[in-house]
């Protein structure tokens, strides 16, 4: 593969984790709830993960440039078939504003909480640098995350070798905290699904402007895989902190054993990935709008940003509590027909 080639595998692979990785995942809380708690098992649901983000991804995004799909509007309709795949579209289109205003929400309380300034300020910045980065299309997105994506990886990556260096061992596993049970081999699945369901409004219409089925495919594997590297890391850190569970931001206990620096670094691998995931939602809601309407103007971005800031003043956790069970139900049914379907 030529230079050229490789450094849009790259900008692939980083959107790919730059779109799934969210605040839930800096947090350290999501981690804990689908996998750290199971201690050795979550562990090895970290292992299923990774083959599944790497397998359904990447045919995801080549079954999308195949069918020349513009928005997870169509590829859903490709799947699901003309009517169920509206209701989904909706479905999706609703849970994707949702997130885009928590993300929005959780924006502002960085800059509230880490950096003491008013909250307001935060969710007004990010709103600008969201209209800046998404008026550039897709570069804007690729140029983001191939920025934040690798200070991430490398955060993580250090604090997971400095931690595991303190406790004096090389692969820190535990005894599981609870006993077996069927949730550390569903977990890995549902967690898949939900994010690759999230991910296709950014994934989709990434492969179908590509095209090259080469770039797509190692673009996929190597954004796959770094997920893997992430959560493994993440996960095995956690499991160093004593009674971890009882902790509503977990990573936050493992940063304490470091300095300020480490700690400022701590707060911009926050807002990157709540970043990140924020431009990726508002870019595939945008896309997807475009395909519902026909109308290829960037305006939606602005309402979508607008409707999002003010939910975000408002709190929206009651609806998501509702909409996630649908979207996981939703999403359960996405992997099989992804993993099943032919490439045309």
């Amino acid at each position: 593969m030529d230079k050229q080639r490789w450094k849009i595998t790259v900008r692939i692979a980083a959107t790919y984790i730059g779109t799934v990785v969210g605040a839930g995942f800096a947090t350290g809380r999501e981690i804990v709830e689908f996998f750290t708690m199971h201690g050795t098992y979550g562990t090895v649901g970290i292992f299923m993960s990774g083959l599944l983000f790497v397998w359904l991804g990447t045919k995801m995004m080549l079954l999308a440039t195949r069918i020349k799909a513009h928005s997870a509007q169509e590829f859903n309709i490709y799947l699901f078939g003309n009517i169920f795949g509206k209701l989904i579209n909706v479905l999706l289109l609703m849970v994707l504003l949702g997130v885009t205003s928590v993300m929005l929400s959780g924006a502002g309380s960085v800059f509230e909480e880490q950096l003491h300034l008013p909250r307001s300020i935060g969710v007004i910045i990010t709103v600008i640098a969201c209209i800046l980065v998404l008026t550039r299309g897709l570069q804007g997105i690729f140029e983001v995350n191939t920025l934040v994506v690798p200070i991430m990886m490398f955060f993580i990556v250090t604090m997971y070798v400095v931690t595991v260096a303190q406790a004096g061992t090389i692969l820190t596993v535990a005894i599981p905290t609870e006993s077996w049970n069927i949730k550390w081999i569903t977990n890995p699945i549902t967690y898949v699904a939900m994010n690759l369901a999230l991910a296709q409004s950014v994934l989709v219409p990434l492969a179908s402007e590509i095209k090259d089925e080469k770039v797509i495919k190692w673009g996929g594997i190597v954004g796959g895989t770094g997920l893997f590297g992430i959560l493994l890391c993440s996960h095995l850190a956690i499991l160093t902190v004593d009674q971890f569970y009882q902790y509503d931001i977990p990573m936050a206990e493992v940063v304490k054993k470091f300095n300020q620096t480490f700690h400022f670094f701590f707060v911009l691998v926050i807002f990157g990935e709540v970043f990140t995931t924020l431009i990726g939602n508002v870019y595939g809601m945008n896309r997807q709008l475009q395909s519902m309407t026909g109308w290829r103007n960037n305006g939606f971005i602005y309402i979508i940003l607008l409707i999002s800031y003010m939910i975000s003043h408002v709190g929206y956790g009651q609806l998501l509590h509702m909409l996630y069970p649908l979207i996981g139900w939703v999403s359960l049914i996405l992997l099989p027909l992804i993993a099943m379907k032919k490439h045309p």
